[in-house]
């Protein structure tokens, strides 16, 4: 007998690309196209606009502003991101071995990257590997490849204090060599980068996604478009940037300079990249400055730049599902949807307030 009630989702139902239904069923944790046998008037039903649960790819379980945070607030963190219908995240970089996770039902499913890896005094301070050498770069990428879940995340550039602007951290030779050992240790590599400068070097290195982005010209966009290289805008990020500006003003002007103006064309930067065919990865940034479970907001940051909200929706769900491996809702699948009352790609606000969110065949957030 089933641990957990038969759960009916009827409405819209969208698995994926082209595939709508109107109804599914939910048995011991599995999708079913077809109404199991012996059912009774007992049935829970859910009635609504229901997708493959949201992805976050660039989200910090395990970190907070001042470096690693304890189990339990990692815990919060996690539930925190579930509850706004996040049912899947790649980290994209934490202090905290957060491997446990994995062992807990009740937790969206994690993929993880290792601990940033960046350069002394040229990162957050507790965020990262730190690393003194630079020619060490590829055996701490080998290295993070080994401990995490198919991703490394390195930090390509920040703020050079005696520069007083970004610039790269690694020279371009290196970086190539650090990412052809993640790729032989079948992991891939997405890359923290504010400044212009790193992006050649980037692009030639043959990095697999590129967070942030914002320094990217016109013909880095339509490079990376080229080369299928995908953008995570983290447009809640970058709207603190001119918060970031005025803190730097009397020390550093120049890199003040840059934030604001980066921070000014953000919607006509990610509407670009829409256009060019890049494609865009919806990520909150969560887990230093930013609150987690506002995956929500940062997919109205991408409809307020210009990007169709039926596009954001998918790609906060199944296309970035199916970029990161996890798969297809399919006839047996383990359930991961989260439904709302009315359709988010009609109106993007509307995902702030899941109707249901099913994880692994157990329903968690009730509107």
């Amino acid at each position: 007998m089933s641990q957990h009630p038969v759960i009916h989702v009827h409405g819209t139902i969208t698995l994926g690309e082209g595939r709508e239904f109107g109804d599914v069923w939910i048995e011991d944790g599995r999708i079913s196209l077809t109404r199991p046998a012996g059912l009774t008037a007992d049935m829970h039903r859910i009635d609504g606009h229901a997708f493959p649960g949201l992805v976050d790819v660039h989200c910090h379980i395990g970190l907070a502003a001042d470096g690693a945070v304890t189990d339990e607030e990692a815990e919060a963190q996690a539930v925190a991101d579930r509850d706004s219908g996040v049912l899947l995240v790649r980290d994209a970089g934490s202090p905290l071995d957060t491997s446990w996770v994995a062992g807990r039902p009740d937790l969206p499913r994690l993929i993880r990257a290792g601990r940033h890896l960046a350069r002394p005094k040229r990162y957050l301070r507790g965020f990262g590997d730190e690393l003194e050498d630079v020619e060490s770069l590829p055996d701490a990428v080998a290295r993070e490849a080994a401990r995490g879940d198919g991703w490394v995340k390195v930090v390509a550039d920040w703020i050079d204090r005696e520069h007083g602007d970004l610039t790269p951290l690694w020279p371009d030779a290196v970086l190539a060599d650090a990412v052809r050992r993640a790729h032989e240790n079948a992991a891939r590599v997405t890359v923290h980068a504010f400044s212009t400068e790193a992006i050649d070097g980037l692009l030639a290195a043959d990095v697999d996604c590129i967070e942030h982005g914002t320094g990217m010209t016109a013909d880095h966009i339509v490079e990376a478009a080229r080369r299928g290289v995908p953008v995570t805008p983290t447009l809640l990020q970058v709207a603190q940037f001119e918060q970031i500006a005025a803190q730097a003003d009397v020390r550093f002007p120049a890199f003040a300079a840059r934030m604001r103006a980066m921070h000014a064309r953000r919607y006509e930067q990610v509407r670009q990249m829409y256009e060019a065919g890049v494609r865009l990865l919806v990520g909150t940034d969560a887990g230093g400055t930013i609150d987690h479970g506002r995956i929500a907001h940062e997919c109205a940051e991408l409809v307020a730049a210009g990007v169709p909200a039926a596009d954001v929706v998918a790609a906060a769900s199944w296309r970035t599902r199916s970029y990161l491996g996890a798969g297809e809702l399919v006839e047996g699948a383990s359930a991961d949807l989260v439904v709302y009352a009315e359709d988010p790609r009609s109106d993007i606000t509307v995902l702030r307030s899941p109707r249901a969110v099913i994880l692994r065949g157990v329903r968690y957030a009730r509107a």
